[in-house]
Parts: structure tokens; C-alpha cells; sequence
């Protein structure tokens, strides 16, 4: 059993927030950084508690970058047994992830490329008005605490309407997540087996049996996650400037919009509806994930091999899998762009977050082979249309018959502006870290 009340809500449980303000702090004193930790602690939200009917209205997630583990105090011997990419933090794994040209660190903003961020403390709320509460309260709180400095905020608001979740470009998400061994929900058809937990945090057995050896000491990292968090900018202007190009009427410039997701906007696949846009089957959690490549598309006449969810969870074309699932959090910041406007050179995209229990096998593998891999699938020169790194020289593979569609030198509809690996510790570790000398 998942020892619920000692592991922050964050992978398990998402709060009812149309709205959340993500602030990155330094620590230029250990004691001020622990005196800080010591006030918000009891605002900390956990998985059992937002498992209750009555989670309230403001929750607060903590994560630290192995360098705020240290300006908290955390001894030299104990730090070295955390994992190396960990360690060297995202910035420094930018050729592995394939976060080059305008993707690389050099370019990112907030001080995320930074050796002073130190934690991201998330202030969740209802709606912007709770939200601005928050962020007057928590500004206040920290001019009480010698030594912690924002380097950098992001204010999150979901796009309107909120009857389903969706991003700027318009796709409806949060359609496809791994089941959680040992919280007893029933994954949806199509979803796969329940995934041990031991895959998203850690001291718990995984898919290959009894947990590895935990990070020392154990009450520092027992029921801790650790989180890849990337701000990813949407050229939406971009965006819909490029499917003009690629279709005369909407219903053509809809299909390419489809084949590069995998999705129509809707949620709707490719793979049950290759045709046209199912509304109705996209927001239907029963059928929408009900689907495999290697049997109903395994060419990719439906759902191309290039695609977006195809890339990212290839399902039964691909092995290991089970040791290959994360958890997906984050939400949409700036505002939307009208339809039919220019682009108005506001900045809005998403704050994405990526949960597991080893970067390495887990997130760093989907962005270097999954996402940034030209020859993924045996596909020759593409890359994942909206997570890969594009800058003009990779193509996207529409298989059709009687002859291909090829769009060649795909631009960049994102672009990645900044990145950083958190750990977000247990309850329990959060405790211990106060207490530090």
C-alpha cells in the first residue's frame, strides 16, 4: 500500500485549479531556506488529503534541484548517492535530451539554466482570485525569510472553455495517463495494466520487483518523485499560418492537424477515426484509449508513425514499456490567441511536468529516442512535430496510399525557454530537511 498521508499530491491527485502561480526560489542562506520550508510545510498538500471530499481551495507543492538539497544543508556523502543526471541537473544534459539551437539552455529564460535555482514551491488554486491571494500571501511570507529570492515566476490559467482540458493549439489533453498499482482505480480500455508504483516513487517494488537502493538516508528520499519540468512556448500564429499552406479548405488544414498529433483536436484517434473527427469518441475516457498500433495500424494509415502520441507512447510497437511510463502534470500560461488574429507576440504555452522514479530510463529516453530520434520508427529524417527539436531540416511522413505525403523542412511550432530536474521529497523528508544544520 502507497503510504498516502507521507507522499505530496502532485503525480496522484490533481486539485480542482482552473489556476496556479509556479515561483523558483534561491537559497542564499541555509538557515533562511529552512526557516521558509519550516512556515509553508503545514500548507503542503498530500495525496490523502486531496483524496477527500473536501480538499479546501489552495494547495501547495515543494520540489528542489540537487543544488537546493545542498544550500539546505545536506552533506556531501548523502548528496553523492543521488543518481549523476539528477545531479548534473537538465542544463547540463542538453545534447542527451537533443535540446539544441533555440531549445538550449543558453537560451532559456527565468534562471532555470541556473546552479542558483535552488526549488519551485507551486501555489495551486480554484481560480485567479484565489490564486492572486496566494501569491500576496506568499510574497509577504517571504520577506520574513532571510535570504530566499524569487529568481523567476509563472502565472498558469487554464483556456476557457473548462468543461475539458486543453492547450493552446487547440488539442484536447490529458486523455491518456498510467494507472497507479495499489490505488484501485481500473485502468481505462485500451490503457494497459496498472503500473507498480515503484516506477514513479521511490522505496516501493517496480515493474523488475523489490525498489532499488534509495538515495541516503532514507527518510530523505523514501516516497520522494523526481520531476522534469520544461516551459515550452507555442508558436500559435505559426502554427495556423502553416496548415494554411498545407490545405485550401479547413477540412484539409483539420487532417494535417490531426495526422501531426495523432488526434483530431477533439481527442478523437487517428486509429479509430482515421476519416473524420469523432467529437463525441474523443471525450469518452471508455473508448478514446481503446486502440493499439501493431495490429490495427501498423503502416500508419490512420495514426502516422511520426506522429505526436505516437512518438511519445508507441504502445505495443515498442519494448519495455512498462518500464517506460510517466506521469504528466502541468497546465497552459498567457492568454489565448483569438481565431483569426495575427500573432501578437504575447508568449503562451505550457509548463509541463514529467514524474518518474529514474530520469534516465524514463524522461531522458523519450526525449532522446521518442521525441528526437531522426530514424525512430525507420522513419529517415523526422522528428516528434511538437516536442523534438525542429529548426527546418526534418520532414514529417504521412503514409497514404497510392503515394506518401511528405512535408518537408517542418518548422518549429515550440520552443523549450527553459527546464530544470526537481525532487519533490515525501512529507516525512520535508520534516527532516528542517531540521539541518
Amino acid at each position: 500500500m502507497l503510504e498516502l498521508e507521507d507522499i505530496q499530491h502532485f503525480l496522484i491527485s490533481r486539485p480542482p485549479a482552473l489556476a496556479a502561480r509556479y515561483e523558483f526560489l534561491a537559497f542564499r542562506r541555509a538557515g533562511g531556506g529552512r526557516e521558509w520550508l519550516k512556515g509553508i510545510l503545514d500548507k503542503v498538500g498530500t495525496a490523502k488529503t486531496l483524496a477527500t471530499g473536501n480538499p479546501g481551495t489552495r494547495w501547495v507543492t515543494i520540489g528542489f534541484t540537487w543544488n537546493g538539497l545542498r544550500a539546505l544543508g545536506v552533506n556531501h556523502a548523502a548528496l553523492t548517492t543521488f543518481p549523476e543526471e539528477f545531479r548534473q541537473g537538465m542544463a547540463a544534459r542538453a545534447e542527451i535530451l537533443g535540446t539544441t539551437g533555440a531549445n538550449h539552455p543558453e537560451n532559456w529564460v527565468g534562471g532555470l539554466a541556473s546552479e542558483e535555482l535552488h526549488a519551485i514551491v507551486i501555489l495551486f488554486a480554484r481560480d485567479v482570485a484565489e490564486r492572486e491571494r496566494c501569491r500576496q500571501e506568499h510574497r509577504e511570507y517571504l520577506l520574513q525569510c532571510d535570504g530566499v529570492k524569487v529568481l523567476s515566476s509563472l502565472d498558469m490559467e487554464a483556456i476557457p472553455p473548462y468543461t475539458y482540458a486543453h492547450e493552446h493549439f487547440g488539442y484536447r489533453d490529458r486523455l491518456s495517463q498510467p494507472v497507479i498499482d495499489g490505488l484501485g482505480e481500473e485502468p481505462t480500455p485500451g490503457s494497459g495494466p496498472a503500473i507498480k508504483a515503484g516506477e514513479f516513487f521511490l522505496g516501493y517494488p517496480d515493474e523488475d520487483g523489490p525498489s532499488a537502493r534509495l538515495p541516503q538516508p532514507e527518510i530523505l528520499s523514501r516516497n520522494g518523485s523526481y520531476v522534469a519540468y520544461l516551459r515550452i512556448e507555442e508558436h500559435v500564429g505559426a502554427f495556423r499560418d502553416f496548415l494554411r499552406q498545407q490545405g485550401d479548405t479547413p477540412e484539409q488544414q483539420e487532417w494535417v492537424a490531426a495526422k501531426l498529433m495523432g488526434r483530431w483536436r477533439s481527442g478523437a484517434p487517428l486509429v479509430l477515426s482515421p476519416d473524420k473527427d469523432d467529437p463525441e469518441l474523443g471525450g469518452d475516457m471508455r473508448r478514446t484509449n481503446d486502440f493499439n498500433y501493431g495490429k490495427m495500424d501498423p503502416y500508419g494509415y490512420g495514426c502516422p508513425l511520426g506522429s505526436h502520441i505516437r512518438r511519445m507512447n508507441p504502445r505495443d510497437t515498442a519494448a519495455n514499456m512498462h518500464r517506460r511510463k510517466m506521469i504528466r502534470r502541468g497546465g497552459t500560461y498567457g492568454p489565448p490567441l483569438p481565431e483569426g488574429k495575427p500573432d501578437d507576440g504575447i508568449e503562451r504555452g505550457l509548463a509541463a511536468f514529467v514524474g518518474c522514479a529514474s530520469l534516465v530510463r524514463q524522461f531522458e529516453f523519450a526525449m532522446n529516442v521518442w521525441a528526437n530520434d531522426s530514424h525512430f520508427h525507420e522513419l529517415g529524417n523526422d522528428r516528434d512535430p511538437f516536442v523534438g527539436t525542429q529548426d527546418g531540416s526534418f520532414d514529417m511522413t504521412i503514409p497514404k496510399r497510392p503515394i506518401r505525403k511528405k512535408i518537408v523542412g517542418l518548422p518549429a511550432f515550440t520552443t523549450i525557454r527553459g527546464g530544470a530536474y526537481f525532487f519533490l521529497p515525501g512529507i516525512k523528508a520535508l520534516r527532516y530537511l528542517t531540521t539541518l544544520s
